[in-house]
């Protein structure tokens, strides 16, 4: 017991200074861990909140979005019931009125002109009328053609071009002798082309050589053949009387540029070229 007084007295500095010592280790260590804890609290409290104003952000957020659409859907019912409540114009009955009478008097005028046309074709060609009978009335007869009969001259004027399948000729605007199935007869642009016999159309067609051109079956294996043509009036299957109007002369082709405005005639007969001169009357 006194040695234990007399160690004491002896280290008690020490001693002191150890408790002081330990007391401070012990509060830093307190202090620490109070910090950590509090650390660790702020955290938790952080993912507290956060978590807690993630969902309040987005209702927050939907609210907003449903508070937009239902705005945006009442200004549309606005926006409606204003354009319904706007006032339509009425039909402008009197330009419509106009524009009818308009119509009607350009039709009446069309009509007119057409008449008075119709009038003055019959007035200047009175046998038109001629010619539609006989077109009729040939359509319900058998074609026949009588060789003794003959042909009638399609065209009033010269012939600048012999048929010969014999020898050649020469023609001027190609510069060379060719063989000619057909006659060219020299005619005037708009000279009427008439029917060489009664016959059916059989061919409207146009080609570089001879323009447009019309061929006829006349019967008994006998074909006719019209060329350097315009403004014909008829379709395939048309019925033709001798001196009828097929058609007028045209512009001539390249190909007969140099001999001048012409027809182009030929007869064939079972599809071989006769010499149609020898049928003229």
């Amino acid at each position: 017991m006194r040695r234990g007084r007399i160690f004491f007295r002896r280290n008690q500095y020490k001693i002191a200074a150890v408790c002081v010592l330990a007391a401070v280790l012990g509060l830093a260590g307190v202090y620490m861990l109070n910090g950590r804890m509090t650390k660790e609290q702020e955290q938790q409290q952080q993912k507290q909140q956060v978590a807690i104003e993630e969902p309040k952000e987005k209702e927050d957020n939907t609210v907003a979005k449903q508070t937009t659409e239902e705005k945006d859907a009442e200004e549309k019912k606005e926006q409606t019931a204003k354009v319904s409540t706007v006032i339509q114009p009425k039909k402008n009955v009197k330009k419509d009125t106009q524009t009818k009478t308009k119509t009607k008097t350009t039709t009446d005028t069309d009509v007119a002109k057409a008449e008075s046309k119709e009038e003055q074709v019959q007035k200047t060609e009175p046998d038109e009328t001629v010619e539609t009978a006989a077109v009729s009335q040939a359509s319900s007869t058998e074609l026949h053609f009588d060789a003794q009969a003959g042909l009638l001259w399609p065209v009033e004027g010269s012939v600048i071009l012999d048929y010969s399948m014999d020898q050649t000729v020469y023609f001027v605007t190609l510069d060379q002798y060719k063989y000619n199935p057909a006659v060219i007869i020299a005619g005037n642009v708009n000279d009427k082309v008439k029917a060489a016999a009664n016959g059916k159309i059989t061919d409207i067609s146009t080609n570089e050589v001879t323009g447009c051109t019309v061929t006829m079956d006349l019967g008994d294996g006998y074909t006719a053949i019209y060329g350097q043509l315009k403004e014909v009036p008829y379709e395939p299957g048309a019925y033709l009387e001798a001196g009828n109007t097929i058609g007028f002369v045209n512009e001539p082709t390249k190909y007969y540029a140099l001999e001048g405005s012409n027809l182009y005639f030929a007869l064939e007969k079972d599809g071989a070229p006769v010499d149609p001169v020898e049928f003229f009357q």
